[in-house]
């Protein structure tokens, strides 16, 4: 096998991996949506996928026994597609002036939720680093 066709198996394997973890967080979002439907909705998926990505991240980061597909299926594909920006953006525009509290809201919950994810990571691996 060439350098070539091993970086084409390569691409096509991660392009495969993102597929499967869109198609999974896509749908979740979409029961999460029916379940808890309109911004909430929405700001419960941005706050747990924020949480989710935090502690998937930090936990690679400080155990290193997260591979580089886990990293590929579930932060790239399944994550991103269980978060949402465009609504959260397009949400956020409906409300007007009120918006700007939304916008805030969400901020502040989703860098919460990502210290929360990296504060797990942490206690798991049993560490105290920063």
């Amino acid at each position: 096998m060439t350098a070539g066709t091993s970086d084409t198996i390569r691409t096509a394997e991660s392009l495969v991996l993102i597929a499967i973890g869109g198609f999974a967080g896509a749908n979740l979002r979409h029961l999460v949506g029916d379940a808890v439907g309109g911004a909430s909705g929405t700001l419960l998926v941005n706050v747990l996928g924020s949480f989710a990505l935090g502690f998937l991240l930090y936990e690679a980061r400080y155990s290193g026994v997260i591979s580089r597909r886990s990293r590929i299926v579930v932060g790239t594909g399944f994550l991103s597609s269980f978060t949402t920006y465009s609504t959260f953006a397009l949400e956020t525009v409906g409300f007007g002036i009120y918006g700007v509290g939304y916008v805030t809201t969400s901020y502040a919950l989703g860098f919460a939720g990502v210290l929360a994810g990296r504060w797990l990571a942490l206690r798991l691996d049993g560490g105290d680093r920063r």
